[in-house]
Order: C-alpha cells, then structure tokens, then sequence
C-alpha cells in the first residue's frame, strides 16, 4: 500500500536515510542527514512510503525496528525534490532517496515506486527525473538501467588533505 507522507515523519524518514547509507558504507556514521532533512525536507518535496497490509515482522528482528508496533511497518520510502535542469533551465523531480527495507527487495517494489513518481512528475509537467547513484550500488544502477535512466553526467570528487 502507498500512502504520502507527512511532515510529521521526519524522524522516520531520517531513519531510512540513515539506513540507505548504511547499506552501502556499514562503518560510517550518518549524524549528519539530519541536517539534509531538516534543510530540504517540506511540503514542496513529497514523501511517500510503501506500507505492509497486514502484520508479520517480515524477518526484520536483526534489525532496530523503524517503527512502533502500533504503527504500519514501512517497508520502503521515496523522497522527491526539485532541481532545474542547468542545460534548458527547467524544473525537474529530483529523487533525493528510493529505499527497499532489504528483505522486501526483489519483488518490485522499487520499480514501482519508479513508475509512481514517473506518473506524478509527468502530471505535474516535467521532462525528466534526476537521481544520484553511487557507482558501486549494483543493484540501484541495474533497476534504473532497465527502467530507461541514462547517464547524463558524471559527479566527480576530488578529496582535499587538511595538511598543509
């Protein structure tokens, strides 16, 4: 089940934003997200959450649980922003997070979150989505290949030394 989300869960989408980075980077600590939800988590950047119907734990005891047991056990959550396309100077969605709690994943489910912020973005009048991978998020850049997402631009860093 898809539902919006509300301003109200910032806390939780922190949760899964810390969750996402763990996945990739196991022994780093994310403190600092909750400054990227407080700057850019509004009502102009829509969150939405997919929803377990109905009980079972889906295997999630070795991790912290991201919800109370009162509460419906999101499984998965997409946040979306605004960027302006620098080439033609359009607004466009920008996909800040797509995240699969890891023993729901495989079954479609980040696909069709894909297809459900495609449909919105169209409704809304956009062009294009933008998103960020990281390059060594298989996974991700498999499901957004086949979902038709090009290569537009390259990110590069460069890590500067604080000695002097």
């Amino acid at each position: 089940m898809i539902r919006r989300g509300s301003l109200l869960e910032r806390s939780l989408l922190l949760k899964f934003m810390q969750r996402t980075y763990q996945d990739l980077f196991p022994n780093e600590n994310f403190f600092h997200l909750e400054q990227t939800v407080k700057q850019y988590f509004s009502s102009d950047t829509p969150l939405w959450w997919i929803e377990e119907e109905s009980g079972g734990s889906g295997g999630r005891e070795e991790l912290p649980p991201l919800t109370s047991p009162a509460s419906p056990a999101p499984v998965a959550c997409l946040w979306v922003g605004n960027a302006i396309d620098q080439v033609h100077g359009n607004r466009h969605a920008h996909i800040f997070i797509l995240y699969v709690v890891p023993e729901h994943r495989r079954r479609g489910i980040g696909t069709a979150l894909m297809r459900y912020v495609e449909n919105w973005a169209i409704q809304r009048g956009d062009r294009q989505i933008g998103l960020q991978v990281f390059q060594s998020n298989k996974p991700a850049l498999n499901l957004y290949n086949q979902l038709g997402y090009q290569t537009q631009s390259i990110w590069m860093v460069k890590f500067l030394s604080a000695e002097k």
